[in-house]
């Protein structure tokens, strides 16, 4: 057995290759809000080992993107338009803290990465995550979250910088699912101005005007999706 034979067969790798694939399906709403994930299935779907899928899926639960059950064991996480509302609204709070503190403690260095990051999301195609455009809309996602971290990137405190990342995850999940139930749903055209716009406020070291417009960004993507994420389901 060789070296590679050796890393492929380490249950550490295997758990981390079963948490990006199922997490990749959970984002891109491949796998929809309340399935319920059998682990047999599932280890038998990605072709990985039922420890490391129950590792994975553990994990994916305490990032919240699975809910586990008591004696029934593991499902998708639901969604609802007033979560997303909570997210949005929660989002807006702490990024526009992160983004205040970041632009206070920028240099020019962030800003050529920043610059840099915003050219790359403009050139990256914007598709909806059918099968022949999953992979430009997977590297537009990409480039849409670097971007957005990198503009909170000198916040200086790496928890809020892993509470804004998974909120971003959070938020991919909804546009995806919605476009995956609406395949006429487009994304937001006025997004890329928005970005620019958001872009230049920062250089400018416009603090006040950067957040204002953040929160515009978001607010819009939000209205954006009323009507399209399902209604809540009554109280059980």
């Amino acid at each position: 057995m060789n070296a590679s034979d050796n890393k492929l067969g380490d249950p550490r790798n295997l758990s981390e290759q079963a948490h990006a694939r199922i997490r990749r399906d959970i984002l891109g709403g491949e796998l929809f809000p309340g399935e319920k994930l059998q682990i047999e299935a599932i280890s038998e779907r990605y072709g990985i080992g039922i420890a490391p899928v129950r590792e994975a899926l553990n994990r994916l639960s305490s990032e919240g993107l699975v809910e586990r059950k008591s004696q029934r064991g593991f499902f998708v996480a639901e969604i609802s338009m007033t979560s997303l509302e909570e997210l949005v609204k929660t989002r807006i709070w702490l990024e526009t803290l992160a983004l205040r503190e970041s632009i206070r403690n920028g240099d020019e260095a962030w800003e050529e990465e920043l610059v840099l990051a915003y050219h790359r999301l403009a050139r990256t195609h914007r598709r909806l995550p059918t099968e022949a455009g999953r992979e430009l809309s997977e590297e537009w996602e990409l480039r849409h979250k670097e971007f957005h971290m990198l503009l909170l990137d000198r916040c200086g405190s790496s928890w809020l910088l892993g509470f804004c990342s998974t909120m971003m995850d959070q938020a991919v999940r909804y546009r995806s699912l919605s476009m995956n139930v609406h395949p006429s749903l487009q994304r937001r055209e006025g997004a890329a101005a928005e970005h620019e716009a958001l872009l230049a406020a920062v250089v400018d070291r416009d603090a006040d005007r950067a957040c204002r417009l953040l929160e515009e960004h978001y607010t819009l993507t939000l209205d954006g999706l009323r009507g399209v994420v399902g209604p809540d389901k009554p109280a059980p």
